[in-house]
């Protein structure tokens, strides 16, 4: 069987991955040693998507605000912490690796997009696993400064290191949506990730609640 898309790309936090729990670890342990209170996970959760600074900076802001020296000592602080416990809590999402396997057999290509620097995100694939199953990996850092989503660059990427084709991609935050639509690629948002808005609000050309709905919700869009 083959599959109307070539290239489904994924983003990793909040959509591959379940990153949530070692992402909080982290922001709450720069809010401590700047003697804030902690966040729960769930306050956490909507400020993921945009890359490490800008989920700390949400997390200060929620806790009495800081400047930019502030904030770039405790950006280091967190990023310390996160490279030593990366994969406490992280796992894949209920059925993630089912949908994997069924598109690889019908002969797509995977690729992750991810706003996490690269070798983070090559850490927490190599740790769990899953290198081995995608045939490209782009960082937030992959491409250079200004280059990372929502700008369509890494998804041109994408398309290009996986060697061209039809592509899809699937992600859950704003992020992914727009730069998907502005690299003219039919986007699927995830209804069970990290969410700043109700899913609907994203924009996206399809979502899923479960990832037993991603082949089907491919082959619609495909159909479209």
């Amino acid at each position: 069987m083959t599959s109307p898309f070539d290239i489904v790309g994924f983003d990793m936090d909040g959509t591959l991955l379940d990153t949530s729990g070692d992402l909080a670890a982290a922001v709450n342990h720069a809010l401590a040693s700047a003697g804030r209170p902690p966040l729960t996970v769930a306050a956490i959760k909507p400020m993921i998507g945009g890359g490490a600074r800008h989920m700390l900076a949400q997390g200060m802001a929620a806790t009495g605000g800081c400047d930019d020296d502030e904030l770039d000592v405790l950006h280091r602080r967190l990023l310390d912490h996160y490279e030593a416990n990366m994969v406490v809590h992280t796992a894949p999402y209920p059925h993630a690796l089912d949908a994997l396997d069924a598109l690889a057999a019908r002969g797509v290509r995977l690729a992750v997009v991810t706003n996490k620097i690269e070798r983070y995100a090559a850490e927490v694939l190599a740790t769990l696993g899953l290198s081995d199953r995608f045939a490209c990996l782009i960082g937030g850092d992959t491409l250079g400064a200004g280059n990372a989503k929502p700008s369509p660059a890494p998804i041109h990427a994408m398309i290009e290191r996986c060697g061209g084709g039809r592509a899809a991609f699937v992600g859950d935050s704003i992020y992914d949506v727009r730069a998907a639509k502005a690299a003219g690629v039919p986007v699927i948002a995830c209804a069970f990730g990290f969410l700043d808005r109700p899913v609907a609000e994203l924009g996206a050309d399809a979502t899923v609640d479960d990832y037993r709905e991603l082949l089907p919700t491919l082959e619609r869009l495909a159909a479209a």
